[in-house]
Formats: structure tokens, C-alpha cells, sequence
């Protein structure tokens, strides 16, 4: 079945990313939507981590629905997923991540997809990360709230730190619309299957 499904692949993306390994920090409007993402495309593994359950403010820009109301965000999402990609190797955490659990929980991937909320949270994880594993890239985000302004997102790089969306669109101000969450999203994932497919210049 996978043979057919990736068939529309990038050649040569399938036979590298099915032995490859991504963490994603948070299964939201961010982390979902990346995670669909790459699951789709074949990477073979994803460590998914959240402490959250599904409400019903989720679903305007989270990869959820109804039938997930009250469920935990890892394990409906991982049931998404696996519709998907059967094949798909999935380790769930529901768990509040702490930077003492970085390395035992997300430390086996190549790459991380932060996806937390708060500006705190992202800084503790990106900073833990990068002190942890200074060569393996976080792909983090920043600004994604509003609608419109679709030019104004970006990938910004330093070292292996990645950061997309604008840099300054509040959520609390602006609010959190459907298309722009998952545009910053899939800017994530695009960016982690150019790393794992081999792509020095994103």
C-alpha cells in the first residue's frame, strides 16, 4: 500500500526519510498540522509529546474533530496519523515537557519541531535543545496569529535554529486563524524534510 501512496514522492524522498526520526513538541495548531505533514511525506518515525486533551476551541485550526472532544491530543492524533500511514512508528508523551526531559523522551530524534504556545515555553525548549544537541536543527515558530499577510512569513536562520512566521503577530490581540497556524506549520515541516532529504540551502 505504501508503494502506491508515495508514489508522487520526490525521488528519492521516501527511501530517506523512512529510516528518519522527528520530535514534535506540542500536538496543537502547530505541532498537528506539521505532524499530518510529515507523516504524509513518510517519515518513518514521530515522537509526539503534549500534555493537553482536545477542546472544542482546538478545532478551528488544529488537525482534530468532533469525535476527538475530551480525548488526549497524542492519542488522537496518533489514531490520525496511523489512518494516514499504518507503517508509521509513533512514541507518545502526555506529558507537560520540563527541560530535564528533553534528552530521555526527545533525544533519539534528528530533528525537533518546536510547537508550544507561550513564548516562555518555546525559549526553554529551544534553548535546552540547541545546549543539548548544538548540531541536530530545531525548527521553532513565532508570529502566526491574524489572517492575511501571507508575505510577511518567513524562515529566519541561525545555526541549526530555524524560526517561521512573522515575529511579531500576537494571538492575543489578533487571534488564531485556520490557514495562516497551518501555513506556519507546514513552513516547519517543509523545512525538516529539506534537512532530512539532504538539502543544504532551505
Amino acid at each position: 500500500m505504501n508503494d502506491d501512496m508515495f508514489a508522487r514522492n520526490v525521488p528519492g524522498m521516501t527511501e530517506r526519510l523512512q529510516g528518519a526520526v522527528v520530535a514534535v513538541a506540542g500536538c496543537g495548531g502547530l505541532g498537528s498540522n506539521a505532524a499530518v505533514a510529515l507523516a504524509r511525506a513518510g517519515v518513518g518515525t514521530l515522537i509526539l509529546a503534549d500534555y493537553d486533551t482536545v477542546e472544542p476551541s482546538n478545532l478551528n485550526r488544529q488537525f482534530f474533530f468532533r469525535g476527538d472532544l475530551g480525548r488526549t491530543k497524542t492519542r488522537a492524533l496518533a489514531a490520525h496519523l496511523r489512518n494516514i500511514n499504518p507503517d508509521i512508528s509513533l512514541h507518545l508523551y502526555q506529558v507537560r515537557l520540563t527541560p530535564d526531559q528533553v534528552d530521555p523522551l526527545l533525544g533519539r530524534a534528528d530533528l525537533l519541531i518546536e510547537a508550544f504556545d507561550r513564548a516562555e515555553e518555546k525559549q526553554w525548549l529551544i534553548e535546552t535543545w540547541c545546549t543539548l544537541f548544538p548540531e541536530k536543527p530545531v525548527i521553532a515558530a513565532s508570529g502566526l496569529a491574524g489572517v492575511g499577510g501571507t508575505g510577511a512569513l518567513r524562515v529566519q536562520q541561525s545555526g541549526a535554529l530555524y524560526i517561521c512566521g512573522d515575529g511579531v503577530s500576537d494571538p492575543e490581540t489578533e487571534g488564531l486563524c485556520s490557514a495562516r497556524v497551518a501555513l506556519t506549520a507546514n513552513m516547519q515541516a517543509n523545512i525538516a524534510l529539506a534537512l532530512l532529504c539532504g538539502k543544504q540551502h532551505i
